[in-house]
């Protein structure tokens, strides 16, 4: 009977329940258990692996730059990094408020570190996240334009609980990637979160944008109300290497 049960909770990929009920079977002490207590213990144990199994989606899915995580982030003095402030953000309440987070600072500095943590701690708690090299979307977004599937993939990821555009600014925007930034800061303004890492400071990002009117649009909805993150220092890397 035992091996049968074991078998209908495989056919039924119920695999938490069945590695569970495996346990159970092992424990010398199982003839102790109450009814009550087996059934939590095999329901708890399924909506833990179903649980598991969905945050690990949804890492694979973000197709982050770094596996970075909040506890590795480096507070040392020098860096410009408030730690209640970044304990609060790590919190995701900006997530769902449907706010942005833009974080500045120098090559090597840690942005894109600072901004994966986020992204991987928003997994964890349940939102779908993606992270992209700014360029590289660009690129894609372009590829689409072609093949007809662009509508397809920026409604793909407008669906996104937080995009993290890295990278950001490395070269002035040319009219073609200015209205897609625009698109999607629109798309998302009010409705989702974004994080912007950049080495230049928000200051000079209208420069980089060009065409005033789009980068005064641009800006209008990212700047103002935005959570800041301006990272100062030598660069990890530089020390890490040392």
């Amino acid at each position: 009977m035992q091996e049968v049960i074991k078998q209908k909770l495989g056919q039924m990929k119920l695999h938490g329940m069945n590695q569970a009920y495996s346990a159970v079977l092992s424990n010398t002490r199982s003839e102790s258990i109450t009814h009550d207590e087996l059934i939590h213990i095999l329901v708890q144990a399924e909506w833990e692996d179903r649980e598991g199994r969905k945050i690990g989606r949804s890492l694979r899915n973000a197709r982050f730059r770094y596996q970075a995580s909040i506890e590795e982030i480096d507070f040392t003095k020098g860096r410009n990094l408030d730690k209640t402030q970044l304990l609060r953000l790590a919190e995701c309440i900006f997530i769902k408020k449907k706010e942005d987070l833009l974080i500045t600072g120098a090559s090597g500095v840690g942005k894109s570190f600072v901004a994966s943590a986020l992204g991987h701690q928003g997994c964890q708690l349940g939102y779908r996240v993606l992270y992209f090299n700014t360029q590289k979307l660009f690129s894609r977004l372009k590829t689409a334009k072609g093949d007809g599937s662009y509508n397809k993939e920026v409604s793909r990821i407008e669906k996104y609980d937080l995009l993290i555009l890295d990278d950001f600014a490395l070269q002035p925007l040319d009219n073609y990637n200015r209205n897609t930034l625009m698109e999607i800061i629109e798309d998302r303004h009010g409705c989702k979160s974004t994080i912007i890492a950049s080495q230049l400071p928000v200051s000079m990002w209208y420069d980089v944008i060009g065409e005033s009117t789009i980068a005064d649009a641009i800006l209008d909805r990212l700047v103002h109300k935005a959570h800041r993150i301006e990272l100062q220092g030598e660069s990890m890397r530089k020390l890490k290497s040392n």
